[in-house]
């Protein structure tokens, strides 16, 4: 049986990025209008006389020579000859991102990037807009029809084995140029709306992630607090800032709602807040190049760890910090101390499958000096006194909340061999995944009690530590992602996270 599909576009070579962008959007448009338009007349009861299908549009380059790439970079070249691509979607999110991945291919390779429609289909579901739905207003039998009539996603061509190290292309097949296929990319698009409560166009290149509700309600205030300030002068960080305007132009809340900042022209912004909250609700200090911050409440335990940096690894941020509170190992240390992580102990067991036990996880240099330097920035702390305050150090991630309960001596002897200094649940999943998905780590702890020592959480030792440190942490994690935005990208992006044969997509 012929495939109801829109026209079919070959592969055109091209010498310019701009032009292979605007070719991947022509594919790209036409495709999920052909498919709009089909659902449209199949929820409305006149079914398709044929299975409809449209695909996603692709990039590919050949190369026939070696090319010894400058040995600074990280990316943005593939590892010999031969032929490369990878399927795109979303251009109106991504069209900045792949315009850079394409002129770096043209630059570093000297040769063309063709472009056309691929053979892998475009699920319906992905080709619906953010607060597009249909299923609910089909009868089962109509549900059923819907299998029949238009591709459902394919979990084959989702999965992490590029990521992870163990694609193997079939003969004849070409290597992957990105980590992530389209359908790999649209599946995490939609489950960060489900998980965050907004949708994935507000999300910003630096992430600071918290297993506190406290953090976040200190974020809203600041991110309300910057908006109705219409001089914007940063004061965020206080004589660290140097009175800088820090650029952020809106805040965004669950359910998308949007605060513009004070002066702006008026917006067509249609959020409401949801009638409950988000499993893992996520906040936006948007700037107008996704440079702002975004920050998430993951809850705590590794399992939501893993899963929301599952998802926003597809959008390629340039950052992303773990701010949370852990349980000093060392009787010298002090309630509200900090801890800044240069090794991982991983106990936490979700990612076993994925990453191997054995594999490493580096601290980043420019991570952890950004990190340093906003606690001093903060503290206004220097040299021997911002020892009093802050301490380098292993920290041991486990999975079990109650570990204090296990018998004597169980993980108290191995975490002693291991030189860690805190405990908590989160950080070195978050870290893992970085390191997995190539996205630049840190981590940056608050002790909030001390177990062995005989100084466990307590309500009123709580509420006396959540008082004084909160507001402190959550602006050092702020800065520190100031820091890291006026870098060079080349330099964070580090070839500590690059394979032996990468691909060239950052």
């Amino acid at each position: 049986m012929t495939l109801s599909s829109p026209p079919f576009v070959a592969p055109a070579r091209f010498d310019d990025a701009d032009a292979a962008l605007a070719q991947v959007r022509a594919i790209y448009d036409a495709a999920v209008s052909h498919l709009r338009q089909a659902l449209q007349r199949h929820v409305a009861g006149d079914e398709p006389a044929r299975p409809v299908r449209a695909c996603y549009p692709f990039v590919r380059v050949h190369t026939d020579t070696a090319f010894r790439p400058d040995s600074r970079l990280a990316y943005g070249f593939v590892a010999g000859r031969g032929t490369y691509e990878t399927t795109l979607t979303r251009p109106d999110l991504f069209g900045d991102y792949y315009r850079e991945q394409f002129a770096l291919l043209l630059r570093n390779h000297g040769v063309g990037i063709e472009v056309g429609t691929s053979s892998q289909p475009i699920p319906a579901h992905f080709a619906l807009a953010d607060d597009e739905t249909f299923e609910g207003q089909l009868a089962p039998q109509r549900r059923q029809r819907l299998r029949e009539r238009f591709d459902l996603p394919d979990l084959a061509a989702m999965d992490d084995g590029i990521a992870n190290g163990t694609h193997e292309p079939a003969p004849g097949e070409a290597l992957p140029l990105a980590l992530f296929t389209a359908p790999r990319v649209d599946y995490s698009l939609h489950r960060l709306r489900h998980y965050t409560g907004t949708a994935a166009d507000h999300f910003q290149n630096f992430v600071l992630f918290t297993n506190y509700q406290f953090y976040i309600d200190e974020f809203v205030r600041l991110g309300h607090e910057l908006m109705g300030d219409a001089s914007a002068p940063s004061r965020l960080f206080g004589d660290a800032a140097d009175g800088a305007d820090p650029g952020y132009v809106a805040f965004v809340e669950p359910g998308n709602v949007v605060t513009r900042r004070a002066g702006a022209p008026p917006h067509d912004d249609a959020g409401a807040p949801p009638p409950r909250m988000p499993q893992m609700p996520a906040y936006h200090l948007v700037r107008d190049d996704r440079s702002g911050i975004t920050m998430v409440n993951i809850g705590v335990g590794p399992a939501n760890a893993k899963t929301i940096t599952d998802h926003i690894a597809v959008l390629r941020p340039h950052a992303w910090v773990m701010l949370g509170h852990c349980a000093g190992l060392r009787n010298t240390q002090q309630l509200g101390d900090y801890v800044l992580a240069h090794g991982y102990v991983r106990e936490d067991h979700v990612l076993d499958e994925e990453l191997p036990l054995w594999v490493p996880i580096p601290a980043l240099a420019e991570i952890q000096v950004a990190l340093e330097q906003a606690v001093a920035d903060v503290t206004r702390l220097r040299g021997w006194d911002l020892k009093k305050v802050l301490r380098t150090g292993t920290v041991a991630s486990t999975d079990n909340r109650n570990w204090e309960l296990l018998p004597h001596p169980g993980p108290e002897r191995r975490f002693s061999q291991s030189r860690a200094i805190a405990l908590d649940m989160e950080s070195a999943t978050i870290a893992a995944n970085g390191f997995r998905f190539r996205v630049p780590y840190g981590t940056l702890l608050c002790v909030s009690d001390k177990p062995l020592h005989g100084e466990i959480k307590l309500p009123g030792m709580a509420d006396r530590f959540y008082r004084e440190r909160v507001d402190q942490h959550l602006r050092i994690g702020m800065r520190a992602l100031d820091i890291l935005r006026r870098q060079r990208l080349e330099a964070l992006h580090s070839r500590k996270l690059r394979s032996f044969a990468e691909v060239a997509f950052q």
